[in-house]
């Protein structure tokens, strides 16, 4: 007895197909709003983490020094020595160079700071720009 071969092959329709790339189109309508607002907050959360960072840095640099870093020096007395200086111990970061924020511009530093603080350090955002909000809000420490 001969077996008859079976020809209908397994695979999906057109219908299958398209009923699948509407869900997916659904699926990303859905998710990727909500993706972009966490990569935004990730970007502010890093900035405020290397903002902490730079303020230990600050303290450690302070007790060599006894001082902080005046507003013409500053956050690169972090990582170069002031010229003139003989108790400076650095670097004080990890890296040779001086990080930007996350929206690659240079973090702003200010010696004193408002309110009797030490010192203040700001990232403007996104726009670079001061003020704003969301994702262009300014972050600063303390």
């Amino acid at each position: 007895m001969q077996q008859k071969k079976n020809i209908y092959q397994g695979g999906f329709t057109l219908v299958e197909l398209l009923v699948v790339l509407v869900v997916l189109g659904l699926l990303i309508g859905i998710v990727a709003p909500r993706a972009i607002g966490y990569l935004g907050g990730a970007r502010s959360d890093t900035a405020r983490i290397q903002m902490e960072t730079f303020g230990a840095a600050l303290d450690l640099y302070r007790l060599d020094m006894r001082r902080y870093p005046t507003a013409e020096a500053g956050l690169n007395a972090l990582v170069v020595a002031p010229a003139g200086t003989t108790r400076w111990r650095g670097p004080y970061l990890n890296k040779p160079e001086l990080p930007l924020d996350p929206w690659d511009n240079a973090y702003v530093y200010q010696s004193p700071g408002p309110g009797g603080a030490p010192y203040r350090i700001l990232s403007y955002g996104a726009d670079g720009k001061e003020g704003g909000e969301d994702e262009d809000a300014d972050i600063s420490v303390p």
